[in-house]
C-alpha cells in the first residue's frame, strides 16, 4: 500500500493523521453560516410513520390514484441517495428511449449518507466538510460498471493528484501520531505523542495499563509468537477466522484482558465492529499487533470480510476525496440528471455551485428529485403476475399523502424499511432484507477558528480509545480552484470526530451490539454530544494552548442511527463466503419492483452503492448493456483463496 506523506489507509484506521469521517438548527446563524450549533444526519421525523408500522402500529389510509390528474412516471426511485441516484442515471442511458423518472427522497437534502456540511467563519471564509460518505476509496478495484459512471460524470481521478496536498502535514511539521487517555475512560488525561518512526513501545510506561498488561503488551510488539506452529497457513487462517481477535489475545496468547480495553476501537471505523466481535483473520489485515510470527503472509484469504480482503488489496493513495466527500459525487449525479439544480460545468465547479432547490422539481421536467417526501406505500395495481403498473404513495412536508403511479418501481431506501413498505413481498424476501442491521454512526465537524494548538502539539489528529469518539482529525488538505484549504496555523480549518457507536455484552453478535448503539444513540441529545466534544478537545490540547471558548466557532454533529451497511463477517456468518448469501434473497426483483441500496450489496462504500444501481437496473430492463458490477460483496475476485 502506497505511501502519502508519511500516511496510508492503515495509518488513517489508526488515527496517525486525518483519520476521521465525513438538520435541526440549534441557535443563531453566524452572518451567512450555518447554525453555530446544528443537529444533522437522518432527520428522525421522516421515519416516524415507518417505525410505528414496524412496532404494530395501522397503515395510514392511502388515497387512490387519480387517473385524470395523478402523475405517471417510466421509473419511480425510492430514496436518493449515490444508489438512487446512480439507478437514475443508468435507468435513462439503458432505456433506449425518453423516459420521465422521480426520485423520492424522504431527507432535506439528495445524496443519502454523502452529506455535506457548510460553514462560514468569522473572517468570511467559506468551509466545506464532509458530514458523511467520506472518500472515494481504492478506485483501482471498482468494477467496470463503477469505473464507467465516473467516466460518464467526467469525474477525473488524476486531479486529485494535485488537489490533495500530500505535503501539508509534514510541511507543516503534523507528524507525531497521538493518542489521548481520557479522565472519563481511564481516570487520568494523558496524551501521548510518538515521532516518526518510532517504536509502540517507546511510550510503554506511559500508558495507564497494569503492570501485568504493559509486560504483555511489550511481548505482542516485540516478541510475537506462532500458537499455530504446527498447521499450515491455510488452516491458521482458518483457525483465525473462527475465533475473535479478544478471544486471540486472551484464549489463545492468555495476555491480560485489559490489552482488549486498549485495542477495542482499533476496528470499528472500518469494520463496524470492535475487537471483541471481529475474527482474528480480520484483526491481521487490519494491521494488529500479534501476528507477526505466524507466516501470514501478505495476501488476502476468502475468509475475511469484503473491508479486509479490499484493504489488503488496495494500492491506491487515500486521495480520492472532494471537499465535501462523496457528497461530490451526489452533486456529480445530480447535475448530470438535473442540469439547472447544479449550475455550471466541470469537477472543479462542483465544490461552489450553489444548488438550485427550485429546480428539483419541475413539472414537465424528464427527473424530478422531490425531497422531504417519505414514502409510505408502494403496491402492485393488481395482481403482481398481471400487474401493469405500481403504485407509489408518499407523505408531503405538510403530512398529507398523495400517490403517484409507475410502470417501474426501484427501492434504494434501507433493508428494512422494505417489508413495511411493500408487505406484498414475498415471506422469505422480507425475512432476508430485515437480516441488514445497519451499524450506527455519529461524524461531528467543528469549525476552529484556528489550529494553533495542533501544531504546537505537532499533530494533525489523535486516536482516543475507550472514549465516546473515537478519533478527532484535521481536515483533508484539499484545495479545488477558488476552495482553498488553511495555510497557516492562523487560518480556521474544519476538525472531525467519529464514533460508531456500539452497545452491550462484550463478545455479543454485532448485529446486536448496533441495535443497542442504535437505541443508545436515539436517546442522546446535542447538549450531551457537545459537552464530550469540548472535554475531548480541552483534555488533549489544552496543554498546547487550547481554549474552546475561543477556538471552536461551530459545531455540526451528524447523526446516523442507521449508517454503515453489515457485512458479512466470520465467526458470525458461517455461510460467508460460500452462501447463499441473505442479500441473495433480498434484493430479487418482484415483479415491478427491483431493490438498490448498498445493503443489497452488504458492503457500505460509493462503489458498492454504484454496483448496486447497475444491478437493480438490469433486473428492470433486462435487455440493458452495462458495464459488468460486482456480483458479491468487496472487491473481485471475491472467491479466490491466496496462499501466502
Amino acid at each position: 500500500m502506497a505511501d502519502r506523506d508519511g500516511v496510508t489507509r492503515r495509518d488513517l484506521l489508526a488515527g496517525v493523521a486525518f483519520a476521521g469521517l465525513g438538520g435541526a438548527a440549534l441557535a443563531d446563524p453566524l452572518g451567512d453560516a450555518a447554525p453555530l450549533r446544528r443537529l444533522d444526519g437522518q432527520q428522525l421525523e421522516t421515519a416516524a410513520a415507518l417505525h410505528a408500522r414496524a412496532a404494530g402500529a395501522a397503515p395510514p389510509a392511502l388515497p387512490d390514484f387519480d387517473a385524470q390528474k395523478g402523475e405517471y412516471y417510466e421509473l419511480v426511485i425510492v430514496g436518493a441517495g449515490l444508489s438512487g441516484l446512480a439507478a437514475a442515471w443508468w435507468y435513462r442511458r439503458q432505456a433506449g428511449r425518453p423516459v420521465r423518472i422521480l426520485l423520492l427522497e424522504a431527507q432535506p437534502d439528495p445524496g443519502g449518507h454523502a452529506l455535506r456540511n457548510e460553514f462560514v467563519a468569522r473572517n468570511g471564509r467559506r468551509l466545506i466538510g464532509y458530514g458523511g460518505s467520506q472518500s472515494l476509496d481504492s478506485p483501482g478495484l471498482w468494477s467496470p460498471a463503477a469505473r464507467a459512471l465516473l467516466q460518464g460524470l467526467d469525474i477525473d481521478l488524476t486531479q486529485f493528484e494535485s488537489w490533495y496536498d500530500q505535503g501539508w502535514s509534514k510541511r507543516h511539521g503534523l507528524t507525531r501520531s497521538a493518542t489521548l487517555f481520557s479522565a472519563e475512560a481511564w481516570g487520568q488525561t494523558r496524551l501521548l505523542r510518538r515521532e516518526p518512526g518510532a517504536p509502540p513501545a517507546a511510550a510503554l510506561d506511559q500508558l495507564p495499563l497494569s503492570e501485568a498488561a504493559r509486560r504483555d503488551l511489550l511481548q505482542l510488539w516485540t516478541a510475537p509468537r506462532d500458537p499455530f506452529a504446527d498447521l499450515s497457513p491455510q488452516t491458521k487462517r482458518a483457525r483465525l477466522a473462527a475465533i475473535s481477535y479478544d478471544q486471540l489475545l486472551t484464549e489463545v496468547f492468555g495476555l491480560d484482558a485489559q490489552l482488549c480495553r486498549y485495542l477495542a476501537d482499533r476496528s470499528k471505523a472500518y469494520l463496524g465492529a470492535g475487537t471483541d466481535a471481529v475474527s482474528a483473520l480480520d484483526a491481521y489485515a487490519l494491521g494488529l499487533p500479534g501476528f507477526e510470527a505466524m507466516g501470514l503472509g501478505r495476501l488476502p484469504d476468502r475468509l475475511m470480510s469484503p473491508s479486509a480482503r479490499q484493504l489488503m488489496l488496495g494500492r491506491d493513495d487515500y486521495i480520492y476525496h472532494f471537499p465535501d466527500g462523496n457528497a461530490g459525487l451526489a452533486r456529480a449525479l445530480l447535475r448530470s440528471l438535473i442540469p439547472a439544480a447544479l449550475p455550471g460545468s466541470g469537477m472543479e465547479s462542483l465544490v461552489l455551485a450553489a444548488r438550485e432547490d427550485q429546480q428539483l422539481d419541475r413539472p414537465g421536467a424528464p427527473v424530478r428529485l422531490r425531497l422531504n417526501a417519505p414514502v409510505q406505500s408502494v403496491r402492485h395495481v393488481g395482481p403482481v403476475s398481471q400487474a401493469r403498473a405500481v403504485d407509489i404513495s408518499y407523505q408531503d412536508a405538510s403530512g398529507a399523502l398523495h400517490t403517484v403511479r409507475a410502470d417501474q418501481v426501484l427501492l434504494a431506501c434501507f433493508n428494512r424499511a422494505i417489508p413495511t413498505l411493500c408487505p406484498e413481498l414475498p415471506a422469505l424476501q422480507r425475512e432476508a432484507l430485515l437480516d441488514q442491521v445497519k451499524v450506527p454512526l455519529v461524524y461531528a465537524n467543528v469549525l476552529l477558528s484556528d489550529w494553533q494548538a495542533f501544531a504546537r502539539a505537532g499533530i494533525g489528529g489523535f486516536s482516543a480509545p475507550g472514549s465516546f469518539w473515537q478519533r478527532a482529525a484535521l481536515d483533508f488538505p484539499v484545495s479545488v480552484g477558488r476552495y482553498r484549504f488553511a495555510e497557516t496555523p492562523a487560518d480556521p480549518i474544519l476538525l472531525h470526530l467519529s464514533a460508531v457507536l456500539l452497545d452491550g455484552p462484550a463478545g455479543s453478535p454485532p448485529r446486536a451490539q448496533a441495535a443497542a448503539g442504535r437505541r443508545r444513540l436515539l436517546a442522546m441529545g446535542f447538549d450531551e454530544f457537545e459537552a464530550s466534544i469540548r472535554s475531548l478537545l480541552d483534555q488533549a490540547l489544552g496543554p498546547f494552548g487550547f481554549d474552546g471558548t475561543r477556538s471552536i466557532a461551530a459545531i455540526t454533529v451528524n447523526r446516523w442511527p442507521h449508517g454503515y451497511a453489515y457485512e458479512y463477517m466470520r465467526p458470525w456468518d458461517r455461510y460467508w463466503p460460500a452462501g447463499p448469501l441473505p442479500i441473495e434473497t433480498a434484493r430479487r426483483r418482484f415483479g415491478r419492483i427491483a431493490i438498490a441500496n448498498a445493503d443489497a450489496g452488504a458492503f457500505a462504500y460509493a462503489h458498492g452503492a454504484i454496483d448496486q444501481a447497475a444491478r437493480a437496473v438490469k433486473d428492470l430492463l433486462p435487455g440493458a448493456q452495462l458495464p459488468a458490477w460486482h456480483r458479491r460483496p468487496g472487491p473481485a475476485p471475491w472467491h479466490k483463496s491466496h496462499a501466502p
